[in-house]
């Protein structure tokens, strides 16, 4: 009887874990529902403490690329369609006291949002001080002194404006660094690549059976429809898709979190449970096939952000070799962040399954990409020696481990061991 008692209770333990990681961003949503927002969640810092490089380790490099800041959106239409469809529909007198309310806060968000088309906000630029911030102060041998820093940006203003903030806060601290900064069409080859290869495995991806399935199972709204519409008849009798609209305000609520109206009202309260996950997990699903490395789409797509890879090696190796070498930080997109995390498979980030998987699997790109996330490489050296050099990964400022390398201790690798591993797995990819 204690040998089947104790299958039973493991068999109980099991399940219980099996359904707590699939419901892993139901419960996150439930504790921050902002970050169902994916790639608008505002960037929540790090969120956990550094572990004690080995004994005798100091850092003396930092490589780094990050995205800009919390930014309005992109596009005048993402404000304006939706706010033409609730007037239509308020001028018709087709909309509840409560889709009234939406209209008037979409006009508010509209207004912000006037001549600022992707725009960098207040907040971006916080985000980006704060992450220099912490950065001199978690390793102060990096700065000290003279120290060389190079900074690298697209010619995008919402990152430039990123790479400004950051080296205006670096400037503060110490004043005797030396700073280079640009921003050029010249590094845009492994800056912000491009790849026709793989972006046609994207549309494969995105047309597949699959995809398309999964989607259809996660679009809803109905919900929110009935809160907000007199007479859904109307919408069709008008061409305007509900569902869209619907997508389209939960789009907006997401970003008020990245703009000063989120001190003032927030959407999130029209929206029940089901409807914050399944649009969240449409959104992530879009992402892991576009992005990530999906069966659907080749299960390469990581190999986008091969020239950054090579540049953060051949940086670091010319870096490594001064006494003071600094940092080099590189400021872009989360569509180049969120391929670098696969293609090193940081935390597991590179693995493939499906699309009914990802939650269960804790594939969850708010974790990935938030406004501002990043990577850095910091490198330890030994006694002022070049030679042994180890480093760590932080993916948003917490250690992340490389699966495919073995540690030195803990999340510290050598340095030696991660370029033959991936100059070896670009190489193999570029032969094919």
């Amino acid at each position: 009887m204690k040998l089947y008692t104790k299958l039973f209770v493991s068999a109980v333990a099991l399940c219980m874990t099996l359904a707590v990681s699939a419901q892993q961003a139901r419960e996150d949503f439930r504790k921050d529902i902002t970050l169902s927002g994916s790639n608008y969640k505002a960037y929540p810092g790090p969120q956990k403490q550094l572990t004690p490089a080995p004994a005798g380790y100091t850092p003396y490099y930092i490589s780094h690329y990050g995205r800009h800041g919390s930014r309005y959106l992109i596009g005048a239409n993402d404000y304006d369609r939706p706010y033409k469809a609730l007037k239509k529909l308020a001028d018709a007198g087709m909309l509840t006291e409560k889709g009234l309310e939406v209209f008037d806060k979409v006009g508010q968000i509209r207004e912000e949002a006037r001549g600022r088309d992707g725009e960098l906000t207040k907040l971006g630029a916080e985000q980006h001080r704060g992450i220099a911030k912490r950065m001199y102060e978690r390793f102060p041998e990096v700065f000290k002194g003279k120290t060389n820093i190079d900074a690298k940006s697209t010619q995008v203003v919402r990152c430039i404006l990123s790479m400004e903030n950051a080296l205006l806060q670096f400037a503060t601290m110490n004043p005797e660094l030396n700073i280079t900064h640009d921003a050029s069409h010249h590094d845009l080859y492994y800056m912000n690549q491009k790849d026709s290869v793989l972006g046609a495995l994207k549309r494969e991806g995105t047309k597949s059976q699959e995809f398309n399935e999964f989607s259809k199972k996660h679009n809803t709204g109905d919900h929110v429809m009935d809160l907000l519409f007199k007479d859904r008849g109307f919408l069709k009798e008008n061409k305007i898709s509900g569902l869209w609209l619907v997508k389209q305000i939960f789009e907006l609520a997401s970003n008020i979190q990245s703009t000063e109206l989120r001190h003032k009202f927030n959407m999130y309260d029209l929206f029940n449970e089901d409807e914050v996950y399944d649009f969240w997990a449409g959104s992530n699903a879009w992402w892991y096939v576009n992005y990530g490395n999906s069966p659907l789409s080749g299960g390469n797509q990581g190999f986008s952000q091969r020239n950054l890879v090579r540049k953060i090696i051949s940086e670091a190796d010319s870096c490594l070799a001064f006494p003071h070498p600094g940092a080099t930080l590189r400021y872009g997109h989360d569509t180049m962040v969120m391929p670098l995390v696969c293609l090193l498979n940081l935390n597991g980030y590179g693995r493939q399954m499906p699309l009914d998987d990802l939650d269960k699997n804790g594939w969850l790109n708010y974790r990935i990409f938030p406004m501002a996330c990043n990577v850095q490489f910091i490198f330890y050296h030994k006694n002022d020696q070049d030679k042994d050099v180890i480093f760590k990964v932080l993916l948003n400022e917490d250690e992340a481990e490389l699966p495919d390398l073995k540690p030195v201790q803990g999340c510290y690798y050598k340095w030696g061991d991660f370029k033959d591993y991936f100059l070896k797995k670009i190489n193999d990819y570029e032969k094919k």
